[in-house]
């Protein structure tokens, strides 16, 4: 597995397991299981219509955070996402991520979207199952398509306060 950008950070505290029997009346984690994952990107697959180039359908949320996946059969537009970092791990097929540099040609579709005609002077690297991605909130990125399609399981994380 090839980790592309990484950013972490250490608890200090350390984790205590909670009783057995108070465990799955707290525990809120939302989860799906790889039959669940597997079927979700057969099913996403069978829905797209031949011309569409891209579909996204969340997976598990809490709240307002989503881990979705996005099924990439043609490349979208160069995008910048202001205030939100994007995290995916790449689970099928193989691409091209173009990151960093500067968006040419910059608009604004929403709050949290801008968009380019291309990205000038980033870095190149390509994709295949089990790549791990992080860009930055603020950083230009690009999803090329080598192949049929691209599969990724995507997070957007908001910027720190």
């Amino acid at each position: 597995m090839k980790i592309l950008a990484c950013a972490c950070a250490l608890a200090t505290a350390p984790l205590l397991p909670a009783p057995a029997n108070a465990q799955a009346a707290t525990d809120l984690t939302a989860f799906a299981g790889n039959n669940d994952v597997k079927a979700q990107i057969r099913a996403m697959l069978a829905e797209m219509k031949p011309d569409q180039g891209f579909m996204w359908r969340p997976l598990v949320r809490d709240g307002a955070q989503i881990a979705a996946i996005e099924v990439w059969k043609k490349p979208g537009r160069p995008a910048v996402h202001p205030a939100d970092a994007e995290y995916a791990i790449v689970l099928e097929g193989a691409g091209t991520l173009v990151s960093g540099g500067t968006l040419a040609e910059p608009q604004t579709r929403r709050a949290d979207l801008v968009e380019g005609v291309r990205i000038v002077g980033g870095t190149t690297r390509s994709l295949a199952p089990g790549d791990v991605i992080l860009v930055p909130a603020g950083v230009p990125h690009w999803f090329g398509i080598t192949g049929d399609r691209l599969v990724l399981l995507g997070i957007k994380l908001p910027r720190a306060q």
